[in-house]
C-alpha cells in the first residue's frame, strides 16, 4: 500500500510497557504521541501484574506471561505492536500468534543505527541488562559494530532523571564518543522521548528505539 495514495489511512498501534510502572508508561505515552506519524492512533498500556522494573533475567521471565496475556486480548484489534522495553520480551511468541508486525525498541533502535552508522553503542541502565542486550546485538548480526555500556543506575531512577542518573549517562556518552562510536542508541524505555535533547546536549547522534519502532510499523503497514 502506498501512503501517498492513502494519506488518511489510519493505523492503530498497541505500545506495551512490559513493567508495571505507570509513570514509565505515561513517559512512553507522551514520547510516542510526540513522534507518531499522522494517521496513527496509539494505545499505550502496561500489565497489571509483573515486575515494577525489568533489570534481570528473573524480571524478564516474570514479565513474559503478562505481556502475552495483553497481546492475546488485543489480537486482531491493532495494525502493529511495539514492546517499549530494550529487550525482545515475548516477541517470538507474539510473532507466531499475530499477523500484524511486532517489533521491540531494541531491534528497531539497533537496526536503525546500523543503517546510518558504521559503529555505534547502546547505553543502557543496570549492568545486569548488558548480557541480554549483547545477546540481542549478536542475534541481529551487529556484534562487530556495536558495544553495550551501562550507567549502573536503575530504570526508575533513570526515568526520574536524578542528578546521579544524568551524571552517569553523561559519563557513558563521553566514553562512547572517546571510543570512536558514531552514535548512541538509547537502551531503555526510561530514555524514551529524549533523543533530540540529548543529541543537542552532547553533539553526537542519538537513536530512540521507540521512534524507530513507530517508523517500522508505519512502513510495514504500507507494504
Amino acid at each position: 500500500m502506498d501512503r501517498a495514495n492513502h494519506p488518511m489511512t489510519s493505523r492503530r498501534l498497541l505500545v506495551i510497557n512490559p513493567n508495571t510502572n505507570a509513570a514509565m508508561t505515561e513517559r512512553v505515552r507522551r514520547a510516542a504521541e510526540a513522534c507518531a506519524p499522522a494517521g496513527t492512533a496509539l494505545d499505550v498500556v502496561n500489565p497489571k501484574l509483573g515486575p515494577f522494573a525489568i533489570e534481570t533475567p528473573q524480571d524478564r521471565a516474570a514479565a513474559v506471561p503478562h505481556v502475552l496475556e495483553l497481546i492475546g486480548r488485543a489480537a486482531g484489534a491493532y495494525d502493529g505492536f511495539i514492546l517499549a522495553c530494550f529487550d525482545d520480551i515475548a516477541i517470538a511468541e507474539a510473532r507466531l500468534a499475530l499477523a500484524a508486525p511486532v517489533i521491540s525498541m531494541a531491534e528497531a533502535g539497533i537496526r536503525a543505527a546500523a543503517v546510518r552508522h558504521a559503529n555505534f553503542d547502546v547505553v543502557t541502565t543496570v549492568e545486569a541488562a548488558v548480557p541480554t542486550i549483547a545477546a540481542l546485538v549478536q542475534t541481529y548480526g551487529m556484534s562487530g559494530r556495536c558495544s553495550v555500556r551501562a550507567t549502573g543506575i536503575g530504570v526508575s531512577e533513570t526515568a526520574a532523571m536524578t542528578e546521579r542518573a544524568e551524571a552517569a549517562l553523561a559519563a557513558m556518552v563521553e566514553a562512547s564518543r572517546a571510543s570512536g562510536s558514531g552514535a548512541v542508541v538509547l537502551g531503555s524505555g526510561a530514555y524514551a522521548g529524549r533523543r533530540q535533547q540529548l543529541t543537542q546536549a552532547f553533539a553526537i547522534p542519538f537513536i530512540d528505539g521507540l521512534e524507530a519502532a513507530l517508523d517500522y510499523c508505519e512502513t510495514a503497514a504500507f507494504n
